[in-house]
């Protein structure tokens, strides 16, 4: 196939962000395509076979959009492009979904899964994002959540999750209610403090207006006018799983998250998630989004690490598999 040129011109920021930290980005970029991409000045010029040049002229249009919007760009950010120009996912969502701007720019989708669970969230009373780890199921649905709290769609935010330890004995925690909750939920105060601000959160805990609790001081209650994101549901009971699920009020929402692969109940079978997808997958009003191990968005490693753990699961790895994971993280 012959190998041609072509030019991109560029301003300064998404120069800069498609070139990347000592040129990583673009290097990706080469190695995944076998393409060659240099910076006279201006711009990037492409060099390769005209599908090659196609695919890293979609992953590159993709870090300039987030670049447009003032999202901060990084590796992640150019593997799920990469992956998305292999065919995993039709490009990047334009659609921002009104998410605040985090500590490190504007919050938007980095891959098509993202883009869906996005759009499921926003149609939906009741969803479920389930998947592997670092695919961003349990942050989106906390910047959703904190958009409707802005913009007063909900009067509240309400996480809540199973106690269970993964497989360490924690023993008594002291302190008052908020403190023993505290320890599980870190992941969810960390999003919030990412997208809102340590100082806006305490303020709108302080109110009520976000509130943690575990998922056994939910029986009884009636959450209305309240976005509720059920966090590591594949820990809860299929007794939990209906109790929290039926607490929708008036005006409510909810999100269920969870990943079916890290079942810490002592009885893995009674695990409340996938009873609950299965038998409400089809309800009207419930939306589903299964994120996979190609959607992962965190450290390249945590994508090999699930793919693994998968084909294990599964009774072995194909060599043709590994081989083609090596290849596309050569250099990383």
């Amino acid at each position: 196939m012959a190998r041609e040129s072509e030019f991109l011109a560029l301003d300064d920021a998404s120069l800069r962000a498609v070139i990347g930290p000592n040129s990583r980005h673009v290097a990706l970029i080469e190695d995944a395509f076998k393409v060659l991409i240099e910076a006279p000045g201006g711009g990037v010029s492409i060099n390769g076979g005209a599908r090659d040049r196609a695919n890293a002229r979609a992953v590159i249009a993709g870090l300039i959009t987030r670049a447009e919007k003032g999202a901060e760009v990084n590796e992640a950010d150019v593997r799920a492009g990469i992956g998305q120009a292999r065919g995993v996912g039709k490009g990047f969502s334009n659609d921002p979904m009104a998410l605040p701007v985090g500590k490190r720019g504007a919050i938007v989708p980095k891959t098509n899964a993202q883009a869906r669970y996005l759009d499921i969230l926003a149609n939906h009373e009741l969803s479920f994002g389930v998947g592997p780890a670092g695919t961003g199921k349990t942050f989106l649905a906390a910047a959703y959540g904190a958009s409707l709290l802005r913009r007063g769609q909900v009067d509240r935010l309400v996480i809540t999750r199973p106690a269970v330890e993964a497989g360490e004995k924690l023993g008594f925690l002291p302190g008052d209610l908020n403190e023993k909750v505290d320890p599980y939920l870190a992941p969810i105060w960390e999003a919030l403090n990412d997208i809102l601000g340590a100082e806006d959160v305490q303020r709108r805990r302080d109110k009520g207006e976000i509130e943690a609790a575990p998922i056994a001081f939910m029986r009884g209650r009636t959450l209305s006018h309240a976005f509720v994101i059920v966090d590591e549901a594949q820990n809860t009971s299929r007794l939990q799983m209906k109790m929290v699920l039926t607490r929708l009020g008036e005006g409510a929402r909810m999100v269920v998250t969870g990943d079916p692969s890290q079942i810490d109940l002592l009885n893995p079978r009674d695990s409340g998630l996938a009873h609950a997808l299965r038998i409400l997958r089809d309800v009207k009003g419930v939306g589903v989004l299964e994120f996979e191990a190609q959607d992962v968005v965190r450290h390249a490693m945590v994508e090999r690490i699930v793919r693994a753990y998968d084909a294990d699961a599964a009774g072995g790895r194909p060599k043709a598999d590994l081989e083609d994971t090596e290849r596309k993280d050569s250099g990383a």
